[in-house]
């Protein structure tokens, strides 16, 4: 039994003076490992980024065979399909309420529709439009324009009246091209 425990004590000695180079060959084998595998990361993760960024496109375009323009202007155009349609400059009176000084609002839009066969039936609605449009506008104030929260809620009443004008027609959106208040 003491035999025994001589040859244990002797094997723990033996693995002991073989251990003091392991662990540390083992710690830095870790640490290279984890240093790797961050930078491959950090690698990885950037050059995702800059693919949905579209930072990639033109090497993407040079590696296809693609020309740029082509790479280029297909970043520009918006959603398949979309296209847009300038509205008649609007000119409107505001409500001052008890001000004697008039205040005009002066404003050019567009509207964004699913298609190009969307046109003339719009364009042949054009009228009741620019009816809503105008009684709707004459009745803003200065202050429902202030700010861009004013700016989104008048994008929003604009698109319910432009829709209920021209229903079934879809419009996705009306955009400002130009906007002063005088």
């Amino acid at each position: 039994m003491a035999e025994d425990l001589e040859e244990i004590d002797a094997e723990e000695t033996d693995d002991a003076g073989e251990s003091d180079g392991s662990p540390a060959k083992k710690k830095g084998k870790k640490t290279l490992f984890i240093i790797i595998g961050a930078a491959l990361l950090v690698v990885i993760g950037g050059v995702a980024g800059a693919w949905f960024t579209g930072l990639l496109d033109p090497v993407v375009a040079m590696v296809t065979g693609e020309p740029a323009e082509k790479a280029s202007s297909e970043e520009g155009t918006g959603p398949v399909g979309v296209v847009y349609l300038d509205l008649p400059e609007i000119l409107v009176n505001l409500n001052t309420g008890s001000r004697t000084k008039s205040t005009f609002l002066k404003m050019r839009v567009s509207l964004e529709l699913p298609n190009g066969q969307d046109i003339p039936k719009v364009e042949a609605q054009m009228t009741r439009i620019m009816d809503a449009f105008n009684v709707f506008l004459r009745e803003l104030r200065i202050e429902d324009l202030k700010g861009s929260a004013g700016m989104y809620r008048l994008r929003e009443e604009l698109l319910a009246r432009v829709g209920v004008a021209v229903a079934p027609t879809p419009v996705n959106d009306v955009l400002f091209k130009e906007m002063l208040v005088n």
